[in-house]
């Protein structure tokens, strides 16, 4: 589904501010695949989304999507098929409108057809709105008139969640989307992803801070490290490993400890 093909990434070259944020990375996902990433600070892991969804075109290599060479697609070409959530619950909405126009605005920017106008929601479109809020067991069908700014960050994540998938996209992108909310709400947002990934069958790569969620999330998990994806690991070898497993093939692939405060503080979660 999904072919990174050797990408590098370099921003503000030749000046003191140069940075090499993606160097030689390359990876192919199935369709279906679930794979969690973990990594530092600065290890590449947005800028890897940012160079999937086409925030910027990448300086080497290519993309390819369902075999599709998307390289240098224009990014709101590449939002009809691909879903993005960023850790910010502010960032997937438009909060003065209402939740009913959030969910056509999606509806319609994922939308194949040829005329596809906001003025073209039918009662049957909102009927299937309606639905689909109900699925989050979170009153929200009951408000659809209602501005999403007034809703909570887990109310407006569980939102976007739902909009980024009513149409099922080629794949899915989660850059940490629970980890700005509380954890009881980030624990019912991660459940309903889960829950939407495995009955569409998405292919879906996701952020995490959180080790045990590396391992027990999806079904292959990738570490990134200064640019470069350092450790890629599937299958049984996946299902035998242990948080400390994981920790200490970082470090022997990357040449040293992992440094993210965050992620060490996880391994001890339950």
């Amino acid at each position: 589904m999904l072919v990174l093909d050797h990408i590098s990434k370099t921003f503000n070259p030749g000046t003191v501010n140069e940075k090499s944020a993606l160097r030689d990375v390359s990876l192919s996902l199935e369709d279906g695949d679930f794979a969690t990433i973990v990594g530092s600070n600065g290890a590449g892991k947005s800028t890897m989304f940012n160079a999937i969804t086409g925030a910027f075109y990448v300086d080497q290599g290519s993309v390819i999507l369902d075999g599709e060479d998307i390289t240098f697609e224009k990014e709101y070409v590449r939002s009809k098929v691909i879903g993005h959530l960023f850790q910010d619950p502010l960032k997937g909405t438009a909060p003065h409108m209402t939740i009913e126009e959030n969910m056509a605005l999606a509806y319609l920017r994922a939308s194949t057809a040829n005329h596809a106008y906001f003025s073209r929601i039918s009662a049957s479109d909102k009927k299937k709105f309606r639905e689909q809020l109900a699925c989050l067991d979170m009153g929200l069908e009951d408000r659809m008139k209602q501005p999403v700014g007034l809703l909570s960050g887990g109310q407006r994540q569980a939102l976007t969640l739902l909009m980024a998938t009513m149409v099922t996209p080629k794949i899915l992108l989660l850059d940490e989307h629970t980890a700005a909310l509380d954890p009881a709400t980030a624990e019912k947002v991660l459940k309903l992803t889960r829950q939407i990934v495995a009955e569409r069958k998405i292919t879906c790569l996701m952020v995490t801070h959180n080790m045990h969620q590396a391992l027990e999330l999806g079904n292959r998990t990738l570490m990134m490290h200064a640019g470069h994806i350092v450790f890629d690991v599937q299958g049984e070898q996946r299902n035998k490993m242990t948080v400390e497993d994981l920790l200490e093939q970082f470090s022997l692939h990357a040449g040293s400890d992992l440094d993210n405060d965050r992620i060490l503080l996880s391994k001890d979660e339950n």
